[in-house]
């Protein structure tokens, strides 16, 4: 119950800290807004080159605006040494990177979901058929996102390049989950639309191998 209840009293702050400046989540956005827009506007797709090429760009996208977001996930907390404090006040740490995988899925998928009509216009996809099961990829995907550049972010948060650090390193570490994810998207894009629960299925034991791993190690990547 601690860890749940101090996951909670963490999650809140970092909801706090975001929705009174609404940082993160506009410079998200608005590069995902201009990512998808660039795109149509160069490759004016038909439908059927929309259905095939246009899931590969949206995941794209959220893999550049996450890299944008989880930047500063850990930098923030250098100010007055903040990071140790919180150190020191939880019982768990891991109850610290929880909180912050929470916060930054949180943040992924509110970006995501206030854009994805946006692209469904641009790129005339149907989504509302498909919807439910959309909104899982997206969850799934999303944690995977946040759970692996959670941990990459604390890790390059003590690192002298950490700008060019985290995006170098995250990359290769998510290939699977935007591939997978990729694939996915584009068969509920399909005339038919069809759910690859196989791809379902890899991406929730991703998250669930790296949380636990994050809970495993977590105690060491917080060390300064």
């Amino acid at each position: 119950m601690s860890l749940l209840s101090n996951t909670a009293v963490l999650l809140g702050k970092e909801l706090r800290t975001e929705f009174r400046s609404r940082e993160l989540l506009t410079t998200t956005a608005v590069f995902i807004l201009i990512v998808m827009v660039l795109f149509s506007w160069t490759f004016g797709p038909t439908t059927e080159e929309a259905r095939r090429f246009s899931p590969g760009l949206l995941w794209l996208a959220f893999f550049f605006a996450a890299s944008l977001m989880l930047q500063p996930c850990f930098l923030r907390e250098q100010n007055n040494d903040t990071l140790s404090a919180l150190r020191l006040s939880a019982s768990d740490t891991f109850a610290i990177l929880l909180g912050k995988v929470a916060a930054n899925t949180i943040f992924l998928l509110l970006s995501e979901l206030l854009l994805l009509p946006i692209f469904a216009v641009l790129y005339n996809v149907p989504i509302q058929p498909v919807l439910p099961e959309m909104l899982l990829v997206l969850f799934l995907g999303s944690l995977g996102i946040a759970v692996s550049g959670t941990a990459l972010a604390a890790i390059s948060s003590q690192a002298r390049m950490r700008e060019l650090m985290l995006p170098i390193l995250l990359f290769p570490l998510l290939v699977p989950v935007l591939v997978a994810s990729t694939e996915v998207t584009r068969s509920l894009f399909d005339p038919n639309p069809l759910v690859k629960w196989k791809g379902i299925g890899f991406l929730a034991i991703f998250d669930l191998v790296f949380l636990t791993a994050l809970w495993l190690f977590g105690e060491y990547l917080l060390e300064e």
